[in-house]
């Protein structure tokens, strides 16, 4: 969209103004603004509107773009208008994979004859959302080690929103949210609020500890990771890009995969026709070459 666009301006917004917004997202996010999401935008920035005790969005535009109040009110747009949408064991398949044919294949060179050797896994789930993602992986991993001696694992788990974060790290779901984990899952890594009027349940401590919680942009220049890794999950975040920031994100989240490891994204996303590090091997994996 640009300020020559037919669309109606929103109320006390110009045209111009409008256009700036959605530069600015696409900008800093890499999320592409159509038409439609406009009254979308518009929604989501009224709470901040009421917190502020400003009267319009154009009001609201001049505070986020003043320097000397916009770094700490990016912070608050970002977290209202990026959308956090995810479920534990959300396609299952990619978790089957993990642990059928990825981690085999991963699995460090052994002696003939001697113990497993140590290995220390590490994951990065990209676009962690609210947590059920990263939280499903160390209930898979958990399940994982139980049967591989000398196997330990660590995840990191990034996101740009810090209203996800602070959800995520406090690992409290509403009971309703749990469908999709096993009963047995259940029963293991999942802590039921003593108070029973309240419909809660808690990671267990042991899990909540194996994740690290960032915040990151994807479109950053440099992401400030140091850490390599065998595995990214990075799932239903690229719906958001055009095709060119797809291929940037990729090649720089692909800088922290360890030769050989695995990417993963959604099962909705085509990277088709972009020039990857990776090579795919069906069903929305990806390898890196060793």
């Amino acid at each position: 969209m640009n300020a020559a666009s037919e669309t109606p301006a929103a109320p006390g917004l110009s045209r111009e103004g409008l256009a700036r917004f959605c530069n600015y997202i696409t900008g800093e996010l890499g999320i592409k603004m159509s038409d439609a999401k406009l009254p979308l935008l518009q929604s989501r920035l009224q709470r901040r509107l009421r917190v502020l005790g400003l009267n319009s969005l154009e009001e609201y535009q001049k505070h986020l773009f003043d320097p000397a109040k916009g770094d700490d009110e990016r912070v608050h747009f970002f977290n209202a208008i990026t959308t956090n949408k995810t479920d534990f064991f959300r396609e299952p398949k990619h978790f089957e994979y993990l642990v059928q044919t990825a981690l085999k294949n991963l699995e460090p060179s052994q002696i003939p004859g001697a113990a497993p050797a140590p290995w220390h896994f590490r994951l990065w789930c990209a676009g962690c959302s609210s947590g059920e993602e990263p939280y499903t992986l160390t209930m898979v991993l958990s399940e994982f080690a139980g049967h591989r001696p000398g196997f330990d694992f660590w995840l990191l788990a990034t996101d740009i929103s810090t209203r996800v974060l602070e959800h995520a790290q406090g690992g409290i779901y509403e009971e309703e949210r749990i469908g999709p984990v096993a009963p047995a899952l259940r029963s293991k890594y999942l802590l039921r609020s003593k108070d029973r009027t309240r419909a809660q349940v808690r990671i267990i401590p042991e899990l909540r500890r194996k994740i690290a919680f960032r915040r990151l942009n994807f479109m950053d220049a440099q992401y400030g990771v140091t850490e390599m890794f065998e595995v990214i999950f990075f799932r239903n975040v690229m719906i958001y890009f055009d095709k060119p920031t797809q291929e940037k994100v990729i090649h720089k989240l692909c800088r922290n995969l360890v030769p050989g490891g695995y990417l993963f994204v959604g099962h909705s996303e085509s990277l088709a026709g972009l020039d990857l590090p990776v090579a795919c091997l069906g069903q929305a994996i990806y390898r890196k070459p060793a």
